[in-house]
């Protein structure tokens, strides 16, 4: 069986589909008896679907975001 350390390292693979079947169970043995990684896949899973949520910048969104941070830089006392 999986510990905690191997199962955050097979995360994203197991939320992407990208485990193999004895591999993936043994991430679901895993999760049936620890509420941490069960936290965790839970939390990896709303911050996937929150970024997905999200427009994409083009690069002159990233421009515009760096000079207003440069601004409030030098606006800071």
């Amino acid at each position: 069986m999986l510990n905690c350390r191997e199962l955050v390292a097979r995360s994203s693979d197991y939320i992407d589909g990208q485990l193999g079947f004895v591999q993936r169970l043994g991430v679901r043995q895993h999760l049936l008896i620890c509420p941490h990684c069960r936290c965790f896949l839970a939390q990896l899973n709303l911050t996937r679907e929150v970024l997905r949520q999200l427009p994409e910048a083009g690069p002159e969104g990233d421009e515009k975001l760096a000079e207003r941070l440069a601004r409030a830089r030098q606006e800071a006392p």
